[in-house]
């Protein structure tokens, strides 16, 4: 009999823990932002690499694009005869960062004069990078 209530109080005390654990694992206790993405103390906004896919997921990129951390800049050239209207860029971003405009869709990089530019955002949510995209077709 007294090993029942010896083991009761084990089981009480474990699950007052762990009532506790949940309690302080709570949303306040983990922020997350408007996307549902985990903030956290990062402050590192950087594009580690980047690529452009036409629609059928094949790289329309000729070597390899020069991303510019400090300059914040991207330079690529494309295939001769790419369809600039329909692109999606690939961006591979530091850990817990995240892009501003969200990329949704294609995107059209037609007109050359006027390069794309997307934001990079630290975990943190404090620190915001513009990079700006600028790609030339290869010449035939």
């Amino acid at each position: 009999m007294m090993k029942i209530s010896k083991y009761k109080n084990c089981y009480l005390a474990l699950l007052m823990i762990v009532a506790f654990a949940i309690v302080r694992c709570s949303k306040d206790s983990f922020p997350v932002d408007e996307d549902g993405l985990l903030i956290t103390d990062r402050t590192s906004a950087y594009v580690g690499s980047f690529d452009l896919w036409d629609p059928t997921h094949q790289t329309v990129v000729v070597g390899t694009p020069v991303v510019d951390t400090v300059a914040q800049t991207i330079d690529l050239q494309v295939r001769f005869g790419t369809d600039l209207t329909r692109l999606w860029p690939r961006f591979s971003l530091i850990t817990d960062a995240k892009l501003e405009p969200k990329i949704t869709g294609f995107v059209d990089f037609s007109d050359l004069a006027r390069p794309r530019q997307w934001t990079v955002i630290s975990g943190n949510r404090q620190v915001r990078k513009v990079y700006t995209v600028n790609v030339t077709v290869e010449q035939p």
